[in-house]
């Protein structure tokens, strides 16, 4: 039988930079493909796919292992990883005890087996599926503009779960010109926390 290959776009040991867990120390694996294709994406890169960006699981997982021993957590991104059976992957991962976390749109359906922590990260072109909102741990909403606030609202009153973390974070090109204004929001909404692109300003991957 064949061994299963996905479309990884690029792999790396870094900080994580955005929503509860940053400044954590994570193996990131990001997944080529993507369905939504927002203007103001910051890893357009990974949007289309190509024959060599096909790897092998037994790589995969190869990469993560010789990269760094002492990482104990993974973050699958994008692109939208959720487009790709992810379970035989992960179950891998699993087996070498690594803690899995997946960050995606939530467009598709999230089979959470095995997943110990879930991001959604909505857009407006293609919405959420709405089983996936009882799944999540993490909600983070990019704000480019004032109308966005509504929109993370709008989200918001989907999640049942109290104990889902909400993240308003401003998109990186108008960072300071909206900055200001995600503050002033959450002092009067503070069900919200700020994300901040800290790898960003680190200038790390």
């Amino acid at each position: 039988m064949k061994e299963i290959s996905y479309p990884i776009k690029e792999s790396f040991y870094s900080i994580k930079g955005e929503g509860h867990y940053y400044g954590i120390a994570a193996y990131f694996i990001r997944f080529g493909g993507c369905n939504i294709k927002c203007d103001w994406c910051d890893t357009k890169e990974s949007w289309n796919i190509k024959q060599k960006d096909f790897v092998p699981i037994h790589k995969i997982i190869a990469n993560v292992v010789n990269n760094n021993h002492k990482v104990r957590t993974v973050v699958i991104t994008g692109g939208e990883p959720t487009m790709w059976n992810l379970y035989p992957l992960i179950k891998e991962l699993k087996k070498k005890g690594y803690r899995i976390h997946i960050e995606t749109s939530g467009s598709y359906p999230i089979k959470e087996k095995y997943v110990d922590w879930i991001t959604i990260s909505p857009k407006k072109i293609k919405l959420p599926i709405q089983e996936n909102y009882k799944k999540i741990n993490e909600l983070k909403i990019v704000i480019s503009d004032e109308n966005d606030f509504f929109f993370a609202e709008k989200q918001a009153a989907y999640i049942e779960d109290t104990n889902c973390f909400l993240f308003l974070q401003p998109e990186w090109n108008n960072t300071f010109r909206i900055l200001p204004k995600i503050i002033s929001y959450i002092k009067k909404n503070p069900k919200w926390r700020i994300s901040l692109q800290i790898h960003k300003m680190l200038n790390i991957p």
